[in-house]
């Protein structure tokens, strides 16, 4: 890592933590010493929000849109590109392109454009005559909607969003007056435990903007949240400007998972909403259970949701701030040096029967004492488990969060940042509060079981009189069929159920990522369930359903085989070949065409294939006749060929012609057999995938007495071999090889096998060098090919039964 190159990142604004990161960056560095350079900061400092556009740049340029990167960073040290979305619409603009045309660059990329807060009322103005009784109707209730729409006026693409709030607040006042009593939300009494709701995906698509109306909209603004010294609330806005800043902040000791999905997504998308900013924050306080792999994956799967962190930043980073502060709370008599055992702190807290609580003889030791334990804890002193920091809290609270809590232990462990200067580590009761006050954080998102979490949250930044975010819990998202617990899914890894952390059994965001889920579908599928107070339980059923139909409008269609019979039509020549035009997707001309051969010898599907015909069977049987999908004529069996054992190993048909023809009921896919094109694809493994336990809640004791391992569906993989594909294939893959920005992302290669499933290349296939030489099709490169099974389609029993 060079010295130069963090003084370099330091003069755009970055801390000297990130830009130590970045420097170590072999991807990214290069870049963005590249665009400081070009927009001549590497001998003086830019502006701070200069700096932000010139990272950004650098951050999510694209390989089409690289060759001309200097330009745009010419245009933002000029100031011609000013906002994050100018930036992002730039870099859009100029790929693939050979030349730029300056005037349409300033066209497309909002050059110049100022929108005034006169001009956002204007159009507020307009726009609310085409939704006035509607909203007159709906009254506050209406806001999503009305927000949402204001958003999407043409005028207003390059507009302040903090203006548009703050000119359709004023209207609805303007309109509609103060709020009443009609639109206060009337709620149930709240029960003590509320019951997870299992959500049917029907009614989710009927919910309101997760942002602006429900439990998000009852949010403070920044400023609201009282403060022990109202001056750390002026400290806090001077220093953000009074944005939302938030942060998702996991623990980098396992793999991400569909819970965690949501929370990106809430924590991401709220700041989004307000133009605010939110950093990745890795809370990297227990050394003994991180590892470098969880860092790097926990950042990719951010970036593959869509989400961009305002900043990366780590707890580690303030350790030795967060040491001081503990000397401050002993000083302040509020900590304190105990020595008890897990087992004797717990029989102080009540012990099993929740009887009465009692202090530790260590709790009122002379505050010297503690201060000298202390440093001798820091300094090696002290065995693990030999001494910890308590907080001095209230032992007679209700709300055990308040039952003098472990501050910091002893931990004689190396960490992955700062090696083995620490022996002593931060608990996250200590460590979550003020670290979110360290970064002024306005809003402090957390799932319901930290409710309790709250007032110590509140206590302890409180109690050492520093900024006080507030913290607002939702509940968390639960999926069906599946554990979501690392401790388990390293089980299940360890004994061998699952091939690893990314088996596309599982529900980890890797592993769905792996199935060949779009991201999108994801975050789609999480705005519509919205935020609630209570956990959610989705069935799985219902989380294929939507994925299935994000796929519907997004996969190209293919065909194959995974049971192929040879199929001879007798009455075309030998080498006949006929080229076919088929579209990606029946009835969608947008989603392009390819081509596809048609030859003498083709293959079928076993299944579509039956020797003793059916009345209720409308496929392929001697004498029968079917229709090949896409192909002009039908085809009708004449000949059965078999091998000694008796199994059908050719068909022989004949080839109709199409005039006077009755057209067959039934359709069927094949595959050519045409080695000049390279057809068919030769598949080495289809993994298809079923659910991982057989009950809905696998942890359920009542229902599966026998623990979660009992409950595994010993079914729930199969792999084909010897599948077949046509050609389209081919197009799909080098379209990807072109176009994918990390190579690594195979499951971006979907598509619908048509009559089958929906399907992705696993990682696991080996495409050849199919990074050098491009115009070079991947056909005379791949050496192995697998395909996950995404999802099913879903066939009506109809269907099941006559096709």
């Amino acid at each position: 890592m060079s010295e130069n190159l963090v003084a370099l990142f330091q003069n755009i604004g970055l801390t000297e933590g990130k830009a130590k990161e970045t420097a170590k960056n072999k991807n990214l560095a290069p870049t963005l010493e590249r665009v400081i350079n070009t927009a001549g900061f590497q001998d003086k400092p830019s502006e701070k929000s200069t700096g932000a556009l010139l990272y950004h740049l650098a951050s999510t340029i694209t390989p089409a849109a690289a060759p001309h990167i200097d330009y745009i960073a010419e245009a933002i040290r000029d100031s011609k590109l000013t906002t994050s979305d100018q930036v992002s619409a730039a870099i859009k603009f100029v790929s693939n392109k050979k030349d730029i045309d300056a005037a349409a660059f300033n066209e497309e990329c909002g050059v110049g454009v100022v929108v005034t807060k006169e001009d956002v009322n204007k159009a507020v103005d307009t726009y609310t005559e085409t939704v006035k009784d509607k909203l007159i109707k709906d009254r506050y209730k209406y806001f999503g909607l009305f927000f949402a729409g204001v958003k999407n006026i043409p005028s207003l693409k390059w507009a302040n969003g903090g203006d548009i709030k703050e000119a359709v607040d004023a209207k609805m006042l303007e309109v509609l007056g103060p709020k009443d009593e009609r639109d206060v939300v009337v709620k149930k009494k709240k029960e003590a435990k509320p019951e997870a709701k299992v959500v049917e995906v029907v009614d989710v698509l009927k919910a309101p903007d997760m942002f602006f109306e429900g439990e998000l909209s009852k949010l403070h603004k920044p400023g609201e949240n009282p403060q022990i010294k109202p001056e750390l609330m002026q400290e806090h806005l001077k220093a953000t400007g009074g944005k939302y800043v938030t942060r998702f902040p996991p623990e980098p000791n396992g793999f991400l998972h569909i819970g965690h999905a949501k929370a990106i997504n809430i924590n991401f998308g709220l700041a989004a909403a307000h133009n605010g900013i939110c950093n990745l924050r890795y809370d990297d306080t227990n050394p003994e259970a991180e590892e470098e792999r969880y860092f790097e994956s926990i950042l990719e799967i951010v970036k593959w949701l869509g989400f961009t962190p305002s900043e990366i930043t780590y707890s580690s980073t303030h350790f030795q701030r967060l040491y001081e502060l503990a000397i401050e709370l002993i000083k302040k008599d509020q900590a304190y040096i105990c020595h008890c055992t897990g087992e004797e702190i717990q029989m102080h807290r009540g012990g099993p029967e929740r009887g009465p609580r009692t202090a530790c003889v260590h709790r009122n030791r002379p505050i010297s004492e503690s201060l000298e334990l202390f440093e001798k804890m820091k300094n090696g002193g002290f065995e693990e488990g030999e001494a910890i920091l308590r907080m001095k809290m209230d032992l007679e609270s209700g709300n055990p969060q308040f039952w003098d809590l472990v501050a910091y232990r002893v931990l004689k462990a190396h960490h992955h940042r700062t090696g083995s200067e620490w022996v002593i580590y931060p608990t996250y009761d200590y460590t979550h509060c003020l670290v979110d006050s360290f970064e002024n954080i306005s809003h402090s998102l957390c799932t319901v079981e930290f409710t309790q979490s709250r007032p110590s949250y509140y206590w302890l930044c409180d109690a050492l009189e520093v900024y006080k975010p507030v913290q607002w819990e939702y509940g968390r998202l639960n999926i069906t069929n599946t554990v979501l617990s690392k401790r388990k899914i390293a089980e299940l890894v360890k004994k061998g159920y699952v091939f690893d952390w990314d088996d596309p059994r599982l529900f980890t965001l890797p592993a769905i990522r792996r199935r060949g889920v779009p991201p999108q579908a994801i975050n789609n599928f999480i705005h519509t369930l919205g935020v609630t107070k209570s956990d959610t339980v989705i069935e799985v059923t219902k989380l294929d359903a939507f994925i299935r139909d994000y796929l519907n409008e997004t996969a190209p269609r293919l065909m194959g085989v995974f049971d192929p019979i040879k199929v001879v039509i007798e009455n075309l020549p030998e080498g006949y070949e006929q080229i076919l035009t088929v579209q990606n997707k029946p009835r969608d001309p947008s989603m392009g065409e390819h081509t596809i051969p048609f030859t003498r010898e083709v293959w079928i599907d076993g299944s579509d294939f039956r020797e003793v015909d059916d009345k209720d069977f409308f496929r392929l049987a001697p004498g029968k006749t079917v229709g090949l999908l896409n192909v002009p004529c039908p085809i009708t069996c004449t000949k059965v060929i078999k091998d000694d054992a008796g199994k059908v190993i050719e068909l022989v048909v004949r080839y109709e012609d199409a005039k006077g023809f009755k057209p067959p009921k039934t359709y069927i896919q094949w595959v050519a057999e045409s080695p000049k094109h390279g057809s068919p694809v030769r598949l080495d493994e289809v993994r298809l995938f079923e659910r991982l336990f057989n009950h809905s809640n696998p942890q359920d004791k009542r229902e599966v007495p026998g623990g979660y391992l009992s409950d595994v569906n010993p079914n729930s993989l199969k792999i084909e071999k010897g599948a077949l594909v046509e050609v389209g294939l081919w197009d799909i893959m080098d379209r990807w090889a072109k176009s994918s920005q990390s190579k690594t992302d195979f499951e971006a290669m979907r598509f619908q096998l048509i009559r089958i499933g929906y399907f992705c290349v696993d990682k696991d296939s080996d495409l050849g060098d199919f990074k050098s030489n491009l115009e070079n099709s991947i056909k005379n490169k791949a050496k192995k090919i697998v395909l996950n099974k995404t999802v099913g389609l879903q066939v009506s029993s109809t269907l099941k039964s006559k096709d």
